[in-house]
């Protein structure tokens, strides 16, 4: 049963993974034309208001429904689901219509924060996002309560399909319309409404395929008043889990509000400091499909490991968290290693120039970070631990807040890269010393660091060799198309030499291998061999 289980949440990892990497993909890729056809002032409008369109996809993608999973886990029975959505649902669509509210009125008053007044009308656009978020939530939290990955993986990726659409048209009405990059701006938000209508459309087709109806969130019974208890556990969870889930995206809200300003104080002029600004954004696509693996994990780990608990296997429960914890620091260091190296590439061949590699380099340590954070915090959720996430968190989103004025006023867009750093670097910490010493010391089983080192370090030194003989013989970055595939063979590279070294070195016990997609037929391979 045991056995069984772990396969299906495996499963359920690779289903969102395929999932968030496509969107992610896609997220990654309509930054090349949308920058080309408004350039970079444009692509600055659109990014500075795009962290509040984050928060909302935040709560509605990973936040909201993972504390929703959880609570649907929890229940022993249908009826019992249903019973808990009822209850649960007022307070998220309360949540929902509240935060829309503060950002419609105050559109403008966050504008001015910013320093740029003319971004008002995007940001009442993106505040209709916020309606969307607790039907969203819901049908994706109890999905995958139920350990069903699918139809939120096909929402996510439809959501995504259709709001790029949108924002390349918006775009596209830019040059041919001749419209301000404000405007142009405000039509590419409008995607994040399109995308949420096509979402909860592919949501509410799933419910009834799969059940013959609706989850009855409008019925009256969905209104009844909440008691207290439950009010204070959604507050506290809900909104620890999407703070860690929209940790980065709240980092980027930070930026948003400071790095134009610090900038211009440190001598830049308006429009300087906007082009800079938007050639600093471009790290976070990377950074968040750097990310998909470990945030796919998390999504698929806590109703698990809740399980665990509840049923008092706490032996199952500490190994499986040593499993999650081997797994997520793995794969976050190859692809922050990967990524480093292969920085200068990825820039020019999707943003046409060389420009901020410096700052993009240090930005892309969010990755590891950031996927050892998420981790940690699913397992203290998983326990019902909040206090201490809670306070990383704070000192967190504080270090970042303290920082990030001063360093970019002294070191440019590279001081805002390691502002980030610091802040979730001390969350990290706090964390790792308030955890327990049985789950710390997947680290030191087996020789774990010791091998995992090695088969990062054996990665980056075949990258290393495959650049260093692609610049001797030929300039890479002539051209755009020759970057674009010199990055994607470093990817294949990268992953090739990483996973034949784990093998090689026993990194991950032949249990873990099969518990991961593709593990049997790369163990198949290796025995061949």
């Amino acid at each position: 049963m045991a056995k069984n289980q772990m396969q299906r949440v495996m499963q359920g990892a690779f289903v969102l993974t395929v999932a968030s990497f496509v969107a992610k993909l896609l997220s990654a890729i309509y930054r090349v034309p949308f920058q080309n056809l408004v350039g970079d002032e444009g692509f600055y409008v659109y990014q500075q208001v795009y962290p509040i369109y984050g928060l909302a996809m935040t709560l509605a993608l990973s936040g909201l429904p993972q504390f929703i999973s959880k609570y649907v886990a929890e229940q022993k029975s249908p009826k019992d689901q249903q019973q808990a959505i009822h209850k649960l649902y007022p307070i998220v669509l309360a949540t929902g219509v509240a935060l829309f509210l503060g950002a419609f009125l105050g559109a403008q008053f966050l504008a001015n924060l910013m320093g740029d007044g003319q971004l008002a009308p995007l940001i009442r656009v993106v505040a209709f996002a916020f309606l969307f978020v607790p039907i969203l939530s819901f049908y994706r939290g109890n999905f995958q309560g139920n350990l069903m990955m699918v139809p939120t993986a096909v929402s996510q990726v439809s959501e995504q399909i259709v709001r790029v659409a949108v924002i390349l048209g918006g775009a596209l009405a830019f040059r041919q319309l001749g419209l301000s990059v404000y405007q142009a701006g405000t039509i590419a938000m409008g995607g994040a409404i399109c995308g949420g209508l096509v979402a909860i459309w592919i949501l509410l087709y799933y419910q009834r395929k799969i059940t013959g109806g609706t989850l009855g969130l409008t019925s009256l019974k969905s209104f009844q008043k909440s008691d207290s208890p439950l009010l204070r556990r959604f507050l506290l969870e809900g909104g620890l889990l999407s703070i860690y889930s929209g940790l980065l995206i709240l980092f980027q809200l930070v930026d948003s509000f400071a790095v134009v300003n610090a900038l211009q104080a440190g001598g830049l002029l308006p429009q300087a400091a906007r082009v800079a600004k938007g050639v600093y954004d471009r790290g976070q696509p990377l950074v968040q499909l750097g990310l998909v693996v470990a945030g796919a994990l998390s999504s698929t780990f806590l109703p698990t490991l809740t399980k665990y608990l509840l049923e008092k296997k706490q032996t199952r429960f500490l190994a499986t968290t040593k499993i999650y914890l081997r797994l997520t620091t793995s794969i976050s260091l190859a692809a922050t290693v990967g990524l480093t190296l292969l920085m200068p590439f990825i820039n020019f061949a999707l943003f046409k120039d060389a420009t901020g590699n410096l700052p993009l380099i240090v930005f892309t340590g969010a990755v590891f970070l950031m996927g050892l954070i998420q981790a940690y915090q699913s397992i203290y959720q998983s326990q019902n631990h909040f206090r201490v996430p809670l306070k990383a968190a704070a000192w967190g989103l504080l270090l970042k807040f303290l920082t990030t004025w001063p360093l970019t006023w002294w070191l440019g867009t590279t001081g805002a890269s390691w502002s980030t750093l610091l802040g979730l670097l001390g969350t990290l910490l706090l964390l790792i010393r308030r955890e327990t010493a049985g789950a710390n010391a997947f680290w030191r089983e087996g020789r774990f660091s010791r091998k995992l080192l090695r088969c990062t370090l054996m990665m980056a030194i075949m990258i290393l060799g495959y650049l260093l003989f692609l610049v001797i013989i030929w300039d890479p970055q002539t051209h755009r198309l020759s970057s674009l595939l010199i990055a994607v063979g470093g990817v294949g590279l990268g992953v090739t030499v990483f996973i034949w070294q784990a093998v090689r070195i026993e990194l991950f016990t032949i249990r873990e291998w099969l518990m991961l997609p593709f593990g049997k037929k790369i163990l198949t391979f290796k025995n061949r061999k």
